[in-house]
C-alpha cells in the first residue's frame, strides 16, 4: 500500500510539469517568433492591398481597421512571449496553430467588409483564444499573472464577441462601426488591469517591437515591387531609388537613436508596475501609429509608382504625406512617455507635411516623394549634428541596467 501511495504522489507533480509552461529564460527572439512574424507580414501586406483596391476615405478607415485589430493580436503574443520559454514544445505546437489560423486571417483581410467578414473573425478568435490559453497555463504557479490573464480573457472574450457579431452585418460602414467598439472593448480592457500582475523580459519585448518596425518597412519595399508591376519606365526607376531613400530615413528615424535609449529606459525602469505600464504605453499602443504610418506610406509610394507624372489623388496624398505625419508624431509621443520632453524639430515637420497636402494633388507623384524625402533627410543630418558627442555614447556605450550597477 506505501508503494502504491508513493507511486500516486511521485506521479502527480509529472503531470503538472507536462501541463505547465516554463518561464523565459533568455533576452533574444527566437526563430519560432520570427517565424510567426512571417506571417504577419503577409496581413501587413494584405491590409494594403485592401486600401489600394478601394483607395476611398472608407477604403483607408477599414484598411487602418483592420491594421489595428491584426496589431492588438501581434501585442498579445509578443507578452505572451515575454512570459513563457517558445522553445518548449507544447508552446512551439500551439503557436503553430495559431499561426495557421493567423494565415487564415490575413487571407480573408481583402474580402474582410465582405463575404469572408465571418471567416476572418473566428479565425482571428481562434488565434486570441490560442493566446489566452498558453498564458493561463503560464500563470498556474502565479497568482498576481492569472488574474491579469484571467482579466485579459473577459476582455478578449467580449471584443472577439462583438468582432463575430458584426462580420454578419451586412452594410460596410455599420461592420467597420461595431468592429471599432470591438477593438475599444478589447484594448481598453487593459487600462482596468493593474499592471504589476504582468511578467515582462524588457530587452526582448523592446526588441521584438523593433523587429516588427523592420517587418513594417519592409512592406513598403514590397510596394515599390508592385507598383512597377513588371514594367520599368525611367520614372518609375527613379521613384524606387527615391522610394527606398525615404524607407532608409523611417528607419534612422527609429533605430539610429530612439529604439536604443527607449530600450535602455525600459530595462532601467523599476520591474512591475513602473516597467509594465511603460512596456504597455510606450510599445503595445504607441508603436501602433508608427506602423501605420509606414503602411500608409507604402501604400502612397505605390500608388506613385502607378502614375509618377501626375499628381496624388487626394486619398493617396493624405497616405503618403499624413501616414509619414502619423510617423513622426507616434515618434513625438514615444520619446514623451520615456522622457517628458517633446523633439519638436518632428513636430514642425509633421505639420508641414500637412501643409503640403494641398501642393500634392498639383505637382508630379514623383516630385511629392521626392520632396518630402528630401526633407526627411534634412531632419535626419539636422538632429545627427544636435546629438553630437551623445549620439556616440548611445550608440558605443555597453549598456548595464543601473539596478545592477
Amino acid at each position: 500500500m506505501a508503494t502504491g501511495a508513493d507511486t500516486t504522489e511521485g506521479t502527480a507533480p509529472a503531470r503538472r510539469r507536462r501541463l505547465e509552461t516554463p518561464r523565459r529564460q533568455g533576452e533574444q527572439v527566437s526563430p519560432l517568433e520570427l517565424f510567426f512574424d512571417l506571417v504577419f507580414v503577409l496581413a501587413i501586406t494584405q491590409c494594403t492591398q485592401l486600401m489600394s483596391d478601394n483607395a476611398t476615405w472608407g477604403g483607408l478607415g477599414q484598411g487602418v481597421l483592420v491594421l489595428a485589430i491584426l496589431w492588438w493580436a501581434w501585442v498579445g503574443y509578443a507578452w505572451l512571449t515575454s512570459v513563457v520559454d517558445p522553445d518548449q514544445d507544447a508552446v512551439r505546437i500551439v503557436i503553430f496553430v495559431a499561426t495557421a489560423a493567423l494565415l487564415i486571417v490575413a487571407l480573408c483581410v481583402p474580402q474582410a467588409f465582405g463575404h469572408l467578414g465571418p471567416a476572418f473573425a473566428i479565425a482571428y478568435t481562434f488565434v486570441r483564444a490560442a493566446h489566452i490559453g498558453l498564458f493561463l497555463l503560464a500563470s498556474a504557479d502565479d497568482p498576481g499573472l492569472k488574474r491579469s490573464v484571467t482579466r485579459l480573457g473577459l476582455s478578449t472574450a467580449i471584443g472577439c464577441g462583438v468582432l463575430i457579431a458584426g462580420s454578419f452585418v451586412d452594410d460596410e460602414t455599420a461592420r467597420a462601426a461595431i468592429w471599432a467598439l470591438a477593438l475599444v472593448l478589447d484594448t481598453g480592457g487593459t487600462w482596468f488591469i493593474r499592471a504589476e500582475g504582468w511578467r515582462l523580459v524588457p530587452a526582448h519585448f523592446a526588441e521584438r517591437h523593433g523587429l516588427i518596425v523592420i517587418i513594417a518597412l519592409g512592406e513598403s519595399i514590397v510596394a515599390i515591387g508592385v507598383g512597377v508591376a513588371g514594367n520599368l519606365s525611367f520614372g518609375q526607376g527613379v521613384a524606387s531609388v527615391v522610394g527606398v531613400g525615404l524607407a532608409a530615413a523611417l528607419w534612422w528615424l527609429y533605430f539610429d537613436v530612439v529604439a536604443l535609449v527607449a530600450s535602455r529606459r525600459l530595462q532601467r525602469a523599476t520591474p512591475g508596475r513602473i516597467q509594465n505600464a511603460m512596456a504597455r504605453d510606450s510599445y503595445s499602443y504607441l508603436h501602433f501609429p508608427m506602423l501605420a504610418g509606414i503602411v500608409l506610406v507604402a501604400l502612397g509610394v505605390k500608388k506613385t509608382l502607378g502614375h509618377v507624372d501626375d499628381p496624388l489623388e487626394t486619398v493617396t496624398a493624405f497616405a503618403l504625406l499624413g501616414g509619414l505625419a502619423i510617423y513622426l508624431l507616434a515618434h513625438v509621443a514615444f520619446r514623451y512617455r520615456h522622457v517628458h520632453t517633446l523633439n519638436r524639430r518632428r513636430v514642425v515637420l509633421a505639420a508641414i507635411l500637412v501643409a503640403l497636402l494641398p501642393a500634392a494633388t498639383e505637382i508630379p507623384a514623383l516630385a511629392t516623394l521626392a520632396l518630402i524625402t528630401v526633407l526627411v533627410w534634412i531632419l535626419i543630418a539636422l538632429e545627427t549634428r544636435t546629438y553630437g558627442e551623445s549620439r556616440f555614447r548611445v550608440r558605443h556605450e555597453e549598456f548595464v541596467p543601473e539596478r545592477t550597477r
